[in-house]
């Protein structure tokens, strides 16, 4: 159990019958008249929902312990994704739904963040950004490269982004892992 007064980006909270909820923001208010409140951004760990909730301050809230370990990606078992621990090399089966869009920037060996709680993954956070090799894309016509545009382009690990149009198939471009956009090249 914590207070309201510990509240801090990152923590996570168990409220309303165990729904886990990760504290996105926070800002502690303190009103001319009545009492001080904390005013919060909180997000569904499972579900990614965003909600605004007041809490007054000082109240008790639970907090629940989330385990963050680096583990190394490495291979795909059917729909299940499995991960190596860095410290004790135990393997771990994330399925695909708690794995979610990471999907899309998740190579061999790519470090990630894995976030279990008692014994179950909640989701699984990338650095944030990639380098990927573009494996298709169609080729930019010649006058193109001024105008700004952009064109869909095929990464390796099968996800689509847009980039621009002087990038060409085999070239590796970074990319944010959070809105897919492109970053620059490689």
């Amino acid at each position: 159990m914590a207070t309201t007064n510990d509240l801090k980006n990152g923590l996570v909270l168990k409220l309303d019958g165990g729904d886990l909820w990760a504290v996105v923001e926070f800002q502690h208010v303190k009103p001319g008249k009545g009492g001080a409140f904390v005013r919060t951004k909180l997000k569904n760990v499972l579900s990614g929902k965003v909600v605004d909730k007041t809490f007054n301050a000082g109240v008790k809230v639970d907090v629940a312990n989330v385990d963050k370990r680096e583990m190394q990606y490495s291979y795909k078992d059917g729909d299940e994704f499995v991960f190596m621990d860095t410290e004790t090399y135990d393997m771990l089966h994330i399925s695909g739904t708690t794995v979610g869009d990471a999907a899309n920037y998740l190579l061999e060996n790519t470090l990630a963040t894995v976030a279990i709680h008692e014994g179950s993954p909640l989701y699984v956070d990338l650095p944030a950004s990639a380098v990927l090799e573009v494996t298709h894309t169609e080729p930019g016509l010649q006058g193109d490269r001024s105008t700004g545009g952009t064109k869909p382009a095929t990464l390796e690990t099968g996800a689509e982004i847009k980039v621009p149009l002087f990038i060409t198939t085999g070239e590796k471009v970074k990319v944010d892992t959070r809105s897919g956009e492109y970053l620059g090249r490689g």
